[in-house]
């Protein structure tokens, strides 16, 4: 077991306060990738709290905190102490000439609806190459989109999907991919695979299974999310009310965490706080966000948000976080500097908020109405639905692409 599992416990109820600030306005200028060409301002998230933090670039000196220093072999390096999210602030070249789309997975139609998110017009519906898509997954070098079809049990398979053109090529067979991440060194593609309880490590270039870690008392692993050096991965269990930590590199679990609404919990979605302090976990049962450190594992806290919390979206400026109630048709917003709830907000009309991602922008948070066959277009500045669009059947782990950032750990786009 990692002797990082052993460090003291840093309480996530303490407000930290060695964070720089830099105006809200603020120039990012991702020097750091040679890519990225210019700078940009821009003012997206809530209209409240404080400022991003500024961006480091490289060849300046500064002093990153021991959990950024001793980083996961291969991994990129980050551009900031204090904000593992800093490069999702700019597109990059690289997916310049990809089409602006939302990509719906309709789980229980089989099918992918394409969306325009200027006209809010379903522009095109595809068969999804398998039956029960549940996730639209960008690769790690974001130059493609997957869609995780898990059934029929043992017989699953990836769609790619074309972000120049939108459109599908042909199914990847690959056996239980319920949902898929990459590896912070974009070594592997880690298939979640929820039947089978075990995470599979692949090849993303042949996409030959190289190794299946076994997780037996993880039934219902599902999400999961990537310590600030990459070494680390915790994932939640869904059907135990447990979280799962496991070793990246060495491909082995080192603990397991039962959480403290029992096993009768359903954790969901999990995301790294920008300071990659503090694991927030979504638990659908529990109404609310468990805390787990992220430096001892251990769970620290838990925070009530809505019936049927379920998503975690870190804003674009990093300043706080959406939460999705999916059971009571609302949106909480975490202020991570506050360390408090400081705004919900209810869909018109009702409606089961699920998973989505953010406009690159910032602005616009996209979520599927899980069980209501439709998808939400959210102002989250001035908290005004733009649009609500109706879809398939059962609409699941939507993504809207091109999104910002260096390279893409998965689920519907969580990038650093």
């Amino acid at each position: 077991m990692s002797s990082r599992l052993h460090r003291p416990v840093q309480r996530v109820n303490r407000q930290r306060t060695d964070r720089s600030r830099a105006p809200h306005d603020f120039v990012v200028c991702l020097a750091a990738l040679a890519a990225v060409a210019g700078c940009a301002t821009s003012d997206a998230g809530t209209a409240t709290g404080p400022t991003a933090e500024t961006t480091i670039a490289p060849g300046t000196t500064t002093a990153f905190p021991p959990h950024l220093t001793d980083l996961l072999p291969g991994m990129p390096p980050p551009l900031s102490p204090t904000d593992v999210y800093a490069a999702n602030r700019e597109l990059l070249p690289s997916v310049a000439d990809h089409r602006p789309l939302v990509y719906v997975p309709n789980s229980e139609s089989n099918t992918v609806s394409v969306i325009d998110p200027n006209s809010f017009q379903v522009i095109d519906t595809f068969p999804a190459g398998g039956l029960e898509p549940q996730h639209v997954v960008p690769s790690y070098d974001m130059q493609t989109l997957f869609v995780t079809n898990d059934m029929p049990l043992g017989g699953g398979s990836l769609l790619p999907i074309d972000p120049r053109t939108g459109k599908p090529g042909q199914p990847v067979p690959v056996r239980d991919p319920y949902n898929m991440y990459f590896t912070p060194d974009g070594r592997y593609a880690l298939v979640v695979a929820e039947a089978d309880k075990s995470l599979d490590f692949y090849d993303p270039r042949t996409w030959q299974k190289v190794h299946a870690l076994a997780v037996p008392d993880c039934a219902g692993v599902d999400h999961m999310d990537f310590t600030a050096d990459g070494r680390f991965a915790l994932a939640s269990c869904e059907f135990v009310g447990r979280m799962l930590v496991f070793d990246v590199a060495e491909h082995r679990v080192v603990k397991m965490i039962d959480l403290p609404g029992g096993r009768s919990g359903k954790p969901q979605d999990v995301k790294l706080s920008p300071d990659g302090h503090t694991f927030f976990v979504a638990d659908m049962v529990a109404n609310g966000i468990y805390t787990v450190d992220a430096h001892t594992f251990d769970s620290i806290g838990f925070v009530p948000t809505g019936k049927g919390t379920h998503g975690l979206y870190v804003t674009r400026d990093s300043r706080q976080m959406l939460i999705t109630n999916r059971h009571e048709g609302s949106i909480s917003v975490w202020d991570f500097a506050a360390h408090a709830l400081v705004h919900k907000w209810f869909v018109p009309g009702g409606g089961s908020p699920d998973m989505g991602n953010l406009s690159a922008d910032g602005r616009v948070f996209w979520a599927t109405g899980r069980h209501h066959g439709e998808v939400y277009a959210i102002d989250i500045v001035g908290w005004n639905l733009l649009a609500r669009i109706r879809v398939g059947r059962g609409p699941h782990g939507l993504t809207i692409w091109p999104q910002p950032g260096r390279y893409s750990t998965g689920h519907t786009g969580v990038m650093r």
